[in-house]
């Protein structure tokens, strides 16, 4: 892992940067219905936490942060996400190492969550990454929004990311998925590259 600092002075986003982070602090969502018809008989948690975590290592807008000696861009992000306790109905935030091989990945995810899904602790597995960020799912629930509010300085950069519970419309399966964002890092226009490479990656998924 290494963390790239990047020169403010010289980088083309400054006055957006600073704008966002000391004038209007401002962050976003948005909610995208995926279409998923192609993760059929996939385990579709896992496949998402990989394919998300793959876009998001494609994209440095999404793998900015802003630490003790700077801002800067991690060279690659591993995924810390939820898993649920059926018995006493709570979850728990655990990490996996990510891998380019899914195979690979799904072998790192299913000894995780087969070790940690039935912790009553918030986050059982020790040794967490500085280089990671959060994705969730609740497959209880269709949405059309969600919106989390982080209530520090305004300097948390890192993406957020949550799905839904998919439904069946006009012969597809869609999914709710939302993106929280920092605008100090991230527009629009990077949400919708985002959505874009995601879903070309479902498309593909399995070829």
């Amino acid at each position: 892992m290494s963390f790239t600092l990047i020169d403010i002075e010289n980088w083309e986003r400054k006055e957006f940067y600073e704008h966002f982070i000391n004038e209007v602090v401002c962050t976003y969502s948005v909610t995208v219905n995926l279409d998923i018809t192609n993760l059929k008989g996939q385990r579709l948690y896992p496949a998402m936490i990989w394919l998300i975590t793959k876009t998001v290592n494609e994209m440095p807008e999404f793998r900015t942060s802003l630490r003790k000696d700077g801002l800067g861009i991690y060279d690659s992000m591993h995924p810390m996400y939820t898993v649920f306790n059926e018995q006493n109905k709570n979850f728990s935030g655990i990490w996996s190492y990510f891998s380019d091989d899914y195979k690979e990945f799904l072998k790192n995810y299913e000894e995780d969550s087969g070790k940690y899904s039935n912790s009553t602790r918030y986050t059982p597995k020790d040794g967490t990454p500085e280089n990671s960020f959060n994705i969730s799912m609740l497959p209880w629930v269709g949405f059309t929004s969600v919106n989390i509010n982080v209530y520090d300085e305004g300097k948390f950069l890192l993406p957020i990311f949550t799905m839904g519970k998919f439904f069946e419309q006009d012969g597809k399966r869609l999914l709710p998925f939302s993106i929280q964002v920092h605008h100090a890092v991230c527009d629009g226009y990077h949400i919708g590259k985002f959505v874009e490479l995601i879903q070309e990656k479902i498309n593909s998924f399995g070829e």
